[in-house]
């Protein structure tokens, strides 16, 4: 017997061509499952996808399997992220025969945060695999019916494979050389880090496509909005993301009460500029606890099916 066959919407839009957009729903932290029905409420229309994380930020949360499936039962296509922090090898495996099984569309294979920066920090980190040696198991599953200990299995499954990259992080040089490391493995798209810093975005980009990594793996810009000055000042903590000094002094040149609409218009005018930047497929829009403000986004933006849709109406009338 045949798994369901998962009929992704965003591999679908990816093969015509549209400029795509995918969001994320953080599952809840308990047994809730309306909880995650209520963020792909605010979704539902306007992303061709949206990621399930995977106890984000090493922090217990209702598993990404799971969540998966109430996002989908809730209208939403689900990204089922999928960390080896917590799994080894045979664990990791089996979640993914079981996302076939299940008829989840894509994953996404990360490394995964250590346990040290969440809410158990005295557990034990597994990190049987990295990111890169599970999406040449997950390829392997799918493409070929093997397990990593050479058993053939009859059922393949048939999801989409995607990974991570950040472009900002040193050495910048590398960046596009791991990502096509990841390629090879078996990633046919990847979410960024988020783009404050154009210039150095747009280079990476530009090594990416004298690899010819951008015919083979679509690349969805990570962007965001900024909403506060506390939040500015978290941003540029996090390792990896870049916050270019006119973007600072952009934000705080208004008054307190309007960060938050100028970090909109910022975001808005950056996915804007992302449709312009060759091999750039679409864009990843990370507003976690801000799911209301997406659609807004994405329809000011001119992106993704909501846009489409309506473009799609006036054509016929």
């Amino acid at each position: 017997m045949s798994p369901p066959d998962p009929g992704g919407e965003l591999r679908a839009a990816l093969d015509a061509g549209h400029f795509v957009v995918t969001a994320e729903i953080e599952p809840p932290g308990d047994a809730d499952p309306d909880a995650v029905a209520r963020k792909a409420e605010l979704l539902r229309g306007w992303v061709d996808a949206a990621n399930i994380t995977d106890n984000q930020g090493a922090r217990v949360r209702m598993s990404s399997l799971a969540a998966s499936l109430l996002a989908m039962r809730a209208g939403v296509e689900p990204v089922m992220q999928l960390t080896c922090r917590d799994r080894n090898r045979l664990a990791l495996q089996s979640d993914l025969l079981a996302a076939g099984a299940l008829g989840i569309p894509n994953v996404l294979l990360l490394t995964g945060d250590h346990p040290k920066a969440g809410d158990h920090p005295d557990a034990k980190p597994v990190f049987d695999l990295d990111g890169v040696q599970l999406g040449w198991a997950a390829r392997a599953l799918r493409d070929e019916g093997t397990l990593m200990s050479g058993r053939e299995i009859r059922t393949r499954p048939a999801w989409m494979i995607g990974t991570v990259e950040n472009p900002f992080a040193p050495p910048t040089e590398l960046r596009a050389r791991r990502l096509a490391k990841k390629v090879a493995a078996g990633a046919e798209f990847v979410q960024t880090q988020f783009v404050f810093d154009f210039d150095l975005f747009e280079r990476w980009m530009g090594d990416l496509r004298d690899l010819g990594v951008t015919e083979k793996c679509a690349v969805l810009a990570g962007v965001g909005p900024i909403r506060s000055l506390r939040a500015l000042e978290f941003m540029r903590t996090v390792p990896g993301v870049v916050i270019p000094d006119e973007v600072e002094r952009r934000l705080r040149a208004v008054p307190s009460d309007r960060v938050t609409e100028e970090g909109i218009d910022l975001c808005v005018e950056t996915i804007k500029r992302l449709t312009e930047v060759p091999g750039v497929a679409g864009v990843h829009v990370m507003a976690i606890g801000f799911e209301r403000g997406v659609p807004d986004i994405v329809q000011r933006a001119g992106v993704g099916p909501g846009v489409r849709g309506e473009a799609g109406k006036g054509g016929r009338s």
